[in-house]
């Protein structure tokens, strides 16, 4: 016999029933008793009211059990061995594993219902961060065009010169182009026959036994072989109005041919590959400018992720809002912090604003969301209280898959990591990415580092991934915890000694927001509980830029 199934569209509750008659009224009389307490919280009564006393006392009152009834019991053996062939005789089963199923709580249980301790397995942080790499996009390329908006971008092919660098025979220096057909050919009294500057235009040929004036970068006239630079010339003479020098004496004999010139391709030739696959365009690099010089107008880069974020909680209220605090509310500043970061990263952060503790609200939220954004990153609601709705709401409304809900890691032990199926615009399977990140300021900064970044740098096509890792100092005692590997934020600083110095922010609690302040690195302390004494060694995480210190 089917089961009915049941949903909640709003404050409306919705129940299917099997097709066939028998099936539907067995169905329908097993669970009209309970209609009304269903009525009443689809309606938007008060859970904790509701529920009070437990399930038994809301058994008793609908008139129901869950205990198995006696009369149920019966002396027939179904365990006998007829080989009735017939399709009606089958027995209904399951085609899914229970370890497929929703492991999340089911809001509409109430918390009577919640779990009590977690049902997701505790997993390292190297496991987590490789379900991460394992369910993360192939990067995607595409054709672009090259200015300043590719910088952060990954080069998706090795990019070849369209032209020659310089594509001319050009000066290096300032001085007088020359025709050197012979040692100790030079030294002499020459007339200055023209002047190149670098400029476009034509520029005419260079006569045997005189000299063309010739600036820095500019091209050498035809026919000549060299240039003398100006501190080995004197003016022997001026045009008669004054302007223009007639004559130029050059002073040394020992101008060889090619002398102080930069031939055609001598820094880059055409077709000479400049820059491989792989290979990010920074801001500092000089890659902008290569592809510039070589005349490329367009490449092909790795499509950089779209990442949106979403704060949740009835608590939270805008940073920037006016007017003091009420009792209960918090400003928001996980949103503003995290937009901040993934901007500093290169990628574009999308404004999700902040979803109420309602599971409509939340799916309506993460729907409009999955047409607009790559990846959704959220902060809250992924704990164990009746109101963090974010896991029931990605598995059993947005039919999403949770990878992983808990790390054994100090700050971040609920994040989760999950992956959406949808149907694209373009009416395509497409899927995904869903950082669900605690809502503690300390443990949303931590994890976002530790498990976001390495995703979008993997979908970007950086061959580097995740927070660059150094050797530190400490400068202080630091406690390691027992069970769970602990990522303090800290100050790191380049010491006149050659080391570099780290000590802590202070108080590293996890809600602490001052924690964060002029952090740039995170000490990766194992667990196992211990010591490390100030002194000693021990590996970081950048996430800034070093300062000098005094040590």
């Amino acid at each position: 016999m089917s089961r009915p199934v049941a949903g909640v569209r709003k404050n409306t509750l919705i129940v299917t029933l099997p097709g066939s008659p028998k099936g539907a009224t067995e169905n329908l009389q097993s669970i009209l008793k309970l209609l009304p307490h269903a009525c009443l919280q689809a309606a938007g009564g008060d859970s904790r009211s509701l529920h009070a006393g437990g399930v038994i006392k809301l058994e008793d009152e609908a008139g129901v059990s869950s205990k198995p009834s006696k009369s149920l019991h019966h002396s027939h053996d179904y365990s006998h061995s007829h080989s009735h062939q017939h399709g009606d005789h089958s027995v209904p089963r399951a085609h899914t594993m229970s370890t497929d199923r929703p492991t999340s709580n089911d809001p509409q249980a109430g918390p009577t219902r919640r779990y009590r301790e977690s049902p997701y397995p505790m997993l390292s942080v190297e496991l987590a961060t490789e379900l991460i790499f394992k369910h993360t996009p192939l990067p995607k390329p595409f054709q672009a065009t090259v200015d300043i908006d590719l910088v952060g971008s990954v080069l998706a092919e090795d990019v070849t010169a369209n032209e020659a660098v310089p594509a001319f025979r050009a000066s290096i220096v300032d001085g007088y182009a020359i025709i050197v057909t012979k040692p100790k050919d030079s030294k002499g009294v020459f007339p200055v026959s023209s002047v190149s500057h670098a400029t476009p235009g034509h520029v005419e040929p260079l006569q045997a036994g005189c000299v063309a004036r010739i600036t820095t970068g500019a091209p050498l006239p035809p026919g000549a072989t060299s240039v003398v630079m100006v501190e080995d010339t004197v003016l022997k003479s001026m045009t008669e109005d004054g302007h223009e020098e007639n004559e130029v004496e050059i002073l040394t004999d020992d101008i060889k041919p090619d002398e102080n010139v930069r031939e055609v391709g001598s820094d880059v030739r055409a077709g000479e590959i400049v820059l491989r696959k792989g290979d990010k365009i920074t801001a500092v690099g000089g890659e902008l400018g290569l592809l510039a010089s070589v005349g490329r107008a367009e490449v092909k880069v790795y499509r950089k992720l779209v990442v949106g974020i979403l704060s949740t909680g009835d608590e939270l209220i805008p940073h920037n809002r006016a007017g003091p605090l009420r009792l209960g509310e918090v400003r928001d500043s996980n949103r503003p912090t995290i937009m901040a970061a993934v901007k500093s990263w290169g990628y574009e952060a999308v404004d999700l604003g902040i979803a109420s503790d309602t599971p409509g609200a939340l799916e309506t939220t993460l729907r409009s969301a999955l047409r607009t954004v790559d990846v959704i990153v959220t902060t809250g609601g992924v704990s164990m209280g009746e109101l963090d709705l974010l896991k029931p709401t990605i598995e059993r409304s947005l039919g999403g898959t949770i990878h992983f809900g808990r790390v054994a890691m100090k700050p971040g032990k609920p994040s989760t990591f999950a992956t959406i199926p949808f149907k694209n615009n373009a009416g395509n399977d497409d899927t995904r990415l869903i950082f669900s990140l605690p809502g503690n300021p300390a443990s949303a900064v931590v994890t976002l580092h530790l498990f976001v970044l390495p995703s979008l740098q993997a979908a970007s096509g950086e061959k580097e991934r995740g927070l660059p890792k150094v050797v530190v100092v400490l400068g202080e005692d630091v406690r390691c915890d027992e069970k769970r590997a602990e990522y303090q934020r800290a100050i790191v600083t380049a010491g006149k000694d050659g080391f570099l110095h780290a000590v802590t922010t202070g108080g590293q609690r996890s809600s602490r927001v001052g924690s964060l302040k002029a952090a740039n690195a995170l000490l990766c302390l194992p667990a196992g509980g211990g010591i490390v004494r100030v002194g000693e060694k021990m590996e970081a995480l950048l996430m800034g830029q070093i300062g000098s210190g005094g040590v």
